[in-house]
């Protein structure tokens, strides 16, 4: 699981980043507003864990940035702001729960495990007749279980969870493949073949349409 770390006070980062990464957990940190808007737009985590007070844009700020965006991961703010009306604000910016300094690491470990319990049961994507279960790591299609290699699941999770964007090449070896440089992105062709035929796609119902020259779309 990841998680996103966005906090200025280095004690703090070090202490809950060693404490976490014990508990399993993979942390990217950011120490500032800025940074950690960006990451959080840019990567895929699991969970944030969000100072209110930060350089360059607050929290505040980046809950409601993410929230408009429709995004759905959890978010944590740890904050010494604890007036029940900094409260009630932090959770109408989209804030799933408000943790105020100091804080217990034990609590906060099982807060995090709350999250991800209530998130993992709603994991099921859907593509017309394709379902993604992410949690059992099961896909269907036309109701049947259909057996993926784990790059094809990877690439098929990918393609439906950006479902009504266009991905490119470029961005699929990238954020798919985790290769990034120079690659032969004409692989991808080759695991979207094997993928279209394992789901028995006929072309007529296009739910997952080539962009000649450009990448892939998935649509219902």
């Amino acid at each position: 699981m990841r998680i996103l770390l966005v906090e200025d006070e280095a004690g703090i980062v070090q202490f809950l980043q060693q404490g976490l990464e014990e508990e399993g957990y993979t942390i990217t940190t950011a120490s500032d507003g800025e940074l950690g808007l960006l990451l959080l737009l840019n990567e895929d985590f699991d969970l944030v864990l969000l100072d209110w007070m930060l350089p360059k844009i607050t929290g505040l700020e980046i809950c409601k940035s993410f929230r408009e965006l429709d995004k759905t991961t959890p978010v944590i703010f740890l904050t010494a702001k604890d007036t029940v009306q900094e409260t009630i604000e932090g959770l109408q910016a989209g804030a799933n729960d408000y943790i105020k300094k100091p804080f217990s690491f034990d609590e906060l470990v099982e807060r995090i495990k709350i999250h991800f319990r209530n998130s993992e049961a709603t994991q099921i994507l859907s593509l017309g007749p394709i379902e993604i279960n992410l949690n059992k790591h099961l896909v269907s299609s036309y109701k049947s279980e259909v057996t993926l290699t784990h790059r094809e699941f990877e690439l098929l999770h990918y393609l439906v969870k950006n479902k009504g964007k266009v991905c490119t090449r470029t961005q699929i070896i990238e954020d798919v493949w985790n290769i990034h440089f120079d690659y032969d992105t004409g692989v991808i062709d080759v695991f979207m073949n094997s993928i279209r035929k394992k789901l028995n796609l006929k072309k007529e119902d296009d739910y997952i349409k080539t962009i000649r020259g450009v990448g892939y779309i998935a649509n219902d």
